[in-house]
């Protein structure tokens, strides 16, 4: 390993640091001052031969330990992870570019209880249960392929190794080249638990060729992705080759629906705060604010103010609320949504294109707010990924729902209703893997994933152990 910090010239591969057969080095940008902040290897399809062949031969010992002894390293990984706490989240905002604060809670939080939660989920489910004359035994898949994107990076590895290792799988992690450092701490902390040789193996490069390979690769088992709904597509047709199962959680547009009789002083503002989360970049936010037509002027008066709260800034300053987009890339994109609302008709309500004030280095957009957006825009249909929340008028409860569920996505979404049992009967008519009820706050151990494009399986609790199992029938 070198000595920098975030100089990283090694792969973890079966329980050692290795150098990668690869030459290439790839950069990591910090999104606040768009300074070079690390590097990683690039590595290569023979990386992930290596990596593969040494989680195969790790395999069988490890699925044999007990479910107890597999989850007591999870537990004392959960615990260095504590110890870390500061330092992850530092490293995690200048990656992704999160407040601070925030980062904490969120960014190593969660991944934290991924981690802590193992035990206690593996303990309380059911391995084996009989059917007649048969005995049904569920056993873990294999070799899993865990492909992880970079907007809650450790959190995104976490909810899927925790649950693998958990269940008796070996894993090949390739995280995000995007922000990929804290992959590297959990790598050391593994290997400081000792975690087996070849149980957890780290191999850092681009999607095109090490998340290719891990898919097609005859000896993974499983891949699990969480990225784009178009990787999405490409890991599906390069895992076909070999009829591995795949789960895929992938991107949302998800409505957030507000009805007449909400009160509108906390609904509109609780609806800008889970659109800006982590700068709009979260597969599950609610980016699309449904609300009666009749109530649209002043939902917009409430969303103006709740959004120019947001100021953007250093996220390593306190009084910041909303930190930059991740890259370069991102920040363009982003801004080329927002032209092309203003060019189809769309009303800006604050926010726009122009860099926010005094914040001319990092990857910033201003926090923005669309209105009377029509269903067929493009800033209504696809998913932006920055702080862009789009407010669609309706005129009955019917076509809200209409709405909401005229989308190739599928992933979350919001109702909000003065009565609990309407907005509970509304979002049953959603077609979405998880709706927040009058504001509902998020779970980290109910089944998180999506209908539709939004991908297949779930993660968290029970049925995030059970992705990662087959099950057998024993003929008695």
């Amino acid at each position: 390993m070198s000595t920098h910090a975030n100089t990283r010239d090694s792969l973890y591969i079966d329980g050692a640091w290795v150098p990668s057969t690869g030459t290439g080095t790839i950069e990591v940008i910090d999104s606040t001052t768009e300074a070079v902040f690390g590097t990683i290897p690039e590595g290569s399809a023979e990386d992930v031969d290596r990596a593969v062949a040494a989680a195969k031969a790790a395999f069988p010992a490890w699925s044999a330990l007990p479910v107890e002894a597999r989850t007591a390293y999870l537990g004392k990984v959960a615990e260095a992870l504590v110890a870390r706490t500061d330092s992850l989240a530092d490293l995690i905002t200048h990656e992704v570019g999160m407040p601070h604060i925030l980062s904490q809670l969120v960014q190593v939080g969660l991944p934290l209880n991924s981690f802590a939660t193992a035990a206690q989920v593996a303990a309380d489910f059911t391995w084996e249960h009989e059917v007649g004359n048969s005995l049904i035994v569920r056993e873990p898949i294999g070799v899993v392929g865990c492909i992880t994107p970079w907007n809650y990076p450790l959190h995104q590895i976490a909810a899927k190794v925790a649950p693998a290792l958990a269940a008796g799988c070996t894993v090949v992690v390739k995280p995000s080249e995007v922000a990929p450092l804290n992959a590297f701490v959990l790598a050391e902390i593994m290997d400081e638990v000792g975690l087996p040789a070849g149980v957890f193996n780290l191999v850092t490069g681009f999607g095109p060729v090490v998340g290719e390979a891990i898919a097609a690769h005859r000896d993974v088992d499983m891949v699990s992705f969480t990225g784009s709904t178009r990787a999405g597509k490409r890991v599906t047709e390069v895992a076909a080759g070999t009829v591995k199962r795949v789960a895929l959680e992938l991107g949302g547009k998800s409505a957030n629906v507000i009805l007449a009789d909400a009160d509108l002083a906390t609904a509109v503002p609780d609806g800008v705060n889970k659109c800006y989360l982590n700068s709009g970049q979260t597969c599950s936010a609610l980016t699309r604010m449904l609300v009666p037509r009749d109530k649209l002027a002043e939902v917009e008066e409430l969303a103006r103010t709740a959004a120019e709260t947001f100021t953007p800034g250093d996220p390593f300053d306190p009084a910041t609320r909303i930190g930059p987009l991740v890259s370069a890339a991102q920040r363009d994109r982003v801004r080329m949504y927002i032209d092309k609302g203003l060019g189809e008709g769309a009303r800006l309500v604050t926010g726009g294109v122009e860099t926010p004030e005094g914040l001319e280095s990092g990857f910033f957009v201003a926090p923005t707010v669309f209105s009377d957006v029509t269903r067929d825009m493009t800033i209504a249909r696809e998913e932006i990924f920055g702080p862009v929340l789009v407010i669609i008028p309706y005129d009955s409860e019917d076509e809200a729902v209409d709405i909401a569920n005229d989308t190739d996505y599928g992933l979350a979404g919001g109702v909000w209703s003065g009565d609990p049992e309407r907005a509970k009967a509304v979002a049953r008519r959603l077609r979405t893997g998880q709706v927040e009820v009058n504001g509902g706050s998020f779970n980290p151990m109910a089944p998180f994933g999506g209908y539709k494009q939004s991908g297949n399986g779930r993660e968290f609790g029970s049925f995030g152990l059970e992705e990662f199992l087959e099950v057998k029938s024993l003929q008695l």
